[in-house]
């Protein structure tokens, strides 16, 4: 089958060689049905952004998975996202049309958004994660399948040539709903998460999850309203399957034919189909050659919402009284993107373009090594941030803790190490380096010489063994009793973030129980109950990151204390007769490096990204025969889930047991990657721009401004 070539000139012309006229474009007005298609994909984004957003921290923190764990399910749930496009271009080409696909596929769509967020709900019993997991299927399945379809259907509503220009507003607004559905609901979810106390805990993930199904649900209402005005295409033919077809029986054929010699492998199936199919098919590999080396960066784009938050974690996200939550960081590549692609269209390609670096491959090559780069400042940033981490014990060592209940100072000496030191009233001792092979054992005498009780002045001194065994924080806390208490401490951070604290209360008194509480105004935040006559030391709770006054049997004991982010607190204090009195002690240093310090990281992968994604698509769109078009998107998409797939196996190798370690070598693969990208386009030989077939025209009208919708979208 020939195909008639037009040159540039003509197909600027092409509208008006039409039969139709200006005036027969004037009455045609601008599709209502938009309306329903855009407000449908602004819905749907809001529900996908703002479910992926909170999506680690809920897995690590609420279904109590490990890092590298929740990093996997995460990047395994992307990688089902970017697969399932194929399928539901396969559904929606050959057997359903394209709105009875994104109908039935939005419906299980919300079906996972809602028994995710139920799922959530600890009163209802459901096994949290069997049932999240079922529920993240079925949103990949769901948001997968319609990601191919929505935006071509909405393309499908306009009459071309006739309504052109009305098309690439169409685009513009779904590009502008994609990314104002992301930087809503990317800030809100978080916020949901955090701010919100729901079935007795800090946090709330069933309403963060319930919010974006709510959102969901009302995108398949939306959609549904508006089917009077749809216009609605019949399936035409999977063009996937087709070539999926040619390729496996040429293969078949060159097994197969001993003797017969081709020029190319895919000239074995001539026999079965036509000549044009097959050259569209050699040109479609000579672009998806290129795409092998693609992977890469989006295993290191995709990690923003897996590793680089839970780094975020770990940082100190106070904004005078705005709290910067780790899961909202994500917010600024949507906001990011807006402020970057104009920025570039207007200065930086056209300065580019007068020192010849403006071919689409270039520019792709210069995306690439900016993320390499985003990663050396991560694993900076992670380098500079470890030296911040509590010190844990580990073997050959122990950790030794000293608190004092009493209202006097107590003079320490130990006789083996030689040290003498003054453990102070309310207040706490440490030593997180303490030699020890199985367990170590110190010897001490205390000097209760300062105290002035009668209680206690009846033993001026005491003496005893302290015993630490290896690998373990210990402490010891002396009391009105002759003797010290002893119980085995934790030191570690908190996996939410969150700053923890535990009472360490000694009480002699008749009234029981006694109340420690933390109040904020008028209100009681939360309250440790303590029953027994003795000292005890409660369990370690997690409070918000906020200010407190704290109670001690109804007693004001210290006022407006700050609990900060990742910090690990002790309040010793101590209850004898109607007198109380306490402090607040800190065990663990809080978070002090500040999250905005993510923020280079951000910018220098954003700006990869847009160099990268929009310009490959762009590409790959001109570069692809016009019948292969849909092919070359649907390999975009699977590049995106390979990329997951390598974060998974590195994740499950888990090679390295620092972070830091794990930057590095993503950067060192996506620079090593991008080198190889960069032999491989020197040698491309691009599409001559200036000869375009006719089919190749009229996608074009159809699709032309489709790739600028979608870079956010493929993310």
């Amino acid at each position: 089958m020939g195909e008639r070539k037009r040159s540039i000139k003509e197909i600027q012309d092409y509208p008006d060689n039409e039969s139709s006229t200006e005036e027969n474009q004037k009455k045609m007005t601008y599709p209502k049905s938009i309306f329903f298609i855009v407000s449908n994909e602004f819905c749907e984004r809001f529900s996908f952004y703002g479910m992926r957003t909170v999506l680690t921290l809920y897995l690590r923190n609420q279904l109590k998975y490990d890092d590298n764990t929740s990093t996997v399910i995460y990047h395994v749930f992307t990688m089902f996202v970017y697969f399932f496009p194929i399928f539901g271009a396969m559904l929606a080409d050959s057997l359903m049309g394209k709105f009875h696909t994104i109908l039935y596929l939005s419906i299980i769509y919300a079906l996972g958004q809602l028994l995710l967020s139920l799922s959530a709900a600890p009163p209802l019993g459901i096994p949290a994660r069997e049932f999240s997991l079922l529920g993240l299927l079925l949103i990949a399945l769901g948001t997968g399948g319609i990601k191919p379809c929505v935006a071509a259907f909405g393309g499908d509503q306009f009459i071309l040539p006739l309504q052109e220009r009305y098309l690439s507003t169409f685009f513009s607004l779904f590009y502008f709903s994609i990314n104002f559905g992301s930087l809503i609901s990317s800030f809100l979810t978080p916020l949901l998460r955090s701010d919100v106390t729901c079935f007795g805990e800090n946090t709330c993930y069933s309403l963060a999850f319930f919010v974006p199904a709510v959102l969901m649900t009302l995108s398949v209402v939306i959609f549904l309203l508006g089917k009077p005005l749809y216009r609605i295409i019949k399936p035409t033919g999977n063009v996937v399957l087709n070539v999926s077809k040619c390729i496996s029986y040429a293969i078949y054929k060159k097994f197969t034919s001993k003797n017969e010699k081709r020029e190319n492998w895919l000239e074995y199936a001539d026999d079965k189909y036509e000549k044009s199919l097959i050259n569209d098919i050699k040109a479609a590999l000579q672009v998806m050659k290129l795409f092998i080396p693609i992977p890469i960066f989006w295993a290191l784009f995709d990690q923003q919402g897996s590793r680089w938050t839970f780094q975020a974690t770990r940082m100190d996200g106070e904004i005078g009284n705005f709290l910067l939550q780790p899961d909202q960081m994500q917010v600024f590549n949507p906001f990011l993107v807006l402020a970057f692609i104009p920025l570039f269209e207007t200065c930086l390609y056209p300065l580019m373009r007068k020192i010849g670096l403006r071919t689409p491959l270039r520019i792709l090559s210069i995306g690439g090594f900016l993320a390499s780069l985003s990663f050396v400042v991560a694993a900076l940033v992670q380098y500079q941030l470890e030296k911040t981490f509590p010190v844990l014990p580990s073997k050959n060592f122990a950790q030794l803790r000293l608190f004092n209940t009493l209202d006097c100072n107590v003079t320490i000496t130990t006789h083996n190490p030689e040290l003498s030191f003054v453990l102070e009233s309310m207040n706490m001792w440490e030593d997180k380096y303490v030699k020890a092979n199985g367990e170590a054992k110190w010897s001490y005498t205390a000097d209760f010489s300062k105290c002035n009780r009668a209680d206690i002045t009846k033993f001026n001194e005491s003496a005893g063994t302290i015993l630490l065994p290896e690998d373990s924080a210990t402490s010891y806390v002396v009391t009105q009793q002759n003797e010290l208490y002893r119980y085995t401490d934790s030191v570690d951070k908190s996996i939410s973030g969150a700053p923890l604290i535990r009472g360490l209360v000694y009480v002699n008194s008749s009234r029981e129980p006694v109340s420690l509480k933390f109040t904020k105004g008028d209100a009681t935040v939360f309250e440790f109950k303590i029953n027994s006559i003795s000292l005890q030391e409660t369990s370690l709770a997690e409070l918000k990151p906020d200010t407190y006054d704290i109670y001690l049997n109804g007693i004001l004991v210290k006022k407006d204390v700050r609990l900060r982010l990742g910090g690990v607190y002790t309040v010793v204090g101590s209850v004898i007769g109607e007198e109380a009195m306490a402090n607040v002690v800190t065990v663990t240093e809080p978070n002090s490096m500040h999250i905005l310090w993510l923020i280079p990281q951000y910018v220098i992968i954003t700006m990869g990204e847009v160099m990268f994604s929009v310009t490959g698509l762009e590409f790959a769109f001109t570069q692809a025969p016009a019948s292969m078009k849909s092919l070359l998107q649907a390999s975009w998409l699977l590049t995106v889930a390979f990329g997951n797939l390598i974060v998974v196996i590195v994740a499950e190798i888990s090679i390295f047991d620092r972070q830091v370690y794990e930057f590095l070598l993503f950067a060192g693969l996506m620079f090593i990657d991008i080198i190889i990208f960069a032999v491989m386009a020197k040698f491309y030989k691009y599409v001559d721009e200036d000869e375009i077939t006719e089919e190749t025209i009229h996608m074009s009208q159809e699709t032309g401004a489709f790739n600028a919708s979608y870079h956010q979208d493929e993310k």
